[in-house]
C-alpha cells in the first residue's frame, strides 16, 4: 500500500508509504491518494486532512523512473501532473506534517496544504533545475507566492534547499516544532480546524486562497459576499449565541 489511513474523530491521518522509494510520489500514489481522499472530502464526519511521511522523508519528490523515458508529446498527451489539481480542488482543510526532505514534488505537494508544519530536521527544496527540468506540478507558482519572487528565483535557479528555520522566516512553513514532537502538534492543529462549523472553514480557506488570484478589490467584495453567505449556516447561530451566552460552542458538523 502506498498509503496509510488513519481516522482519528473528525481527522483524517494519511501516511505516504513508499520507503523503498524515499516517498517518491509516482502516478499510482497520486491515483490513490485522490481516490481516498474524494469520499471523505464530501463525508461531513470528516473536518480536516492531516499528510505526513517519515522522520527521514516527506517526500523525496516526483517518481524519476517513472518520467524519464518520456517523450514531450506522451507528457501533453497525459497532462501529466494534472491529477493533482483535484487534490488542491477539495475543501476539507489540509495540513502537511514535513519531517526529513520534502523536495521537488514532496514541497510541491506540501504547499499544496493549507498549512505547513515542519519538524526542525526538515528541509524544502524544488531541485528540477538539476534534472534538466523545472518545477511542475505547481512550484514555480505556489513558491513565487509564498516567499516573494525573489527567494523562489533563488530556490528553482540554483536547486538550492533551506531548512525548516529559513523556511518559517521566508513565509513558506506556518510553524517549526521538534521532530519528535511533529505529529502530535500537526494532530493538535487539525483537531482544532475540524472542531470548528465545516461551513466556516471551507469559506475561510477559499477566501484566502482568492487573495492568490485577484485583485484587492475582487478579493474583498469576495470575502464579504461569503460573509454575509455564512449567517443562513447553523454554525454561525451556534458560534454567536455561544459567545453571548458565554459558553463553548457545539457545532454540528452538516
Amino acid at each position: 500500500m502506498n498509503l496509510l489511513i488513519e481516522r482519528l474523530g473528525r481527522v483524517v491521518l494519511i501516511r505516504l508509504n513508499r520507503p523503498q522509494a524515499r516517498n517518491a510520489l509516482s502516478a499510482q500514489m497520486m491515483q490513490e491518494l485522490l481516490d481516498t481522499l474524494r469520499g471523505l472530502d464530501a463525508d461531513p464526519d470528516v473536518g480536516c486532512f492531516v499528510i505526513t511521511g517519515t522522520k527521514e522523508y516527506f517526500a523525496a519528490g516526483a517518481d524519476i523512473k517513472e518520467m524519464y523515458a518520456k517523450s514531450c508529446v506522451e507528457m501533453i498527451q497525459e497532462d501529466y501532473f494534472a491529477g493533482w489539481d483535484a487534490f488542491t480542488g477539495f475543501r476539507t482543510p489540509k495540513v502537511a506534517a514535513v519531517a526529513g526532505f520534502a523536495y521537488g514534488g514532496g514541497c510541491e505537494l506540501a504547499m499544496m496544504c493549507d498549512v505547513i508544519i515542519a519538524a526542525e530536521c526538515a528541509k524544502f527544496a524544488l531541485p528540477e533545475i538539476t534534472l534538466g527540468v523545472m518545477p511542475g506540478m505547481g512550484g514555480t507558482q505556489r513558491l513565487t507566492r509564498a516567499i516573494g519572487r525573489a527567494k523562489a528565483m533563488d530556490m528553482i535557479l540554483t536547486g538550492r534547499s533551506i531548512n525548516a528555520r529559513e523556511a518559517e522566516q521566508a513565509g513558506l512553513v506556518s510553524r517549526v516544532t521538534a521532530t519528535d514532537q511533529l505529529l502530535e502538534q500537526a494532530l493538535a492543529v487539525a483537531q482544532r480546524i475540524a472542531g470548528f462549523s465545516g461551513a466556516a472553514t471551507m469559506a475561510a480557506r477559499e477566501a484566502v486562497d482568492r487573495a492568490q488570484e485577484s485583485t484587492l478589490r475582487e478579493g474583498i467584495l469576495f470575502e464579504r459576499r461569503v460573509f454575509h453567505g455564512l449567517f443562513a449556516t447553523p454554525g454561525q447561530k451556534e458560534g454567536m449565541q455561544a459567545f453571548l451566552e458565554k459558553r463553548e460552542p457545539r457545532f454540528e458538523h452538516v
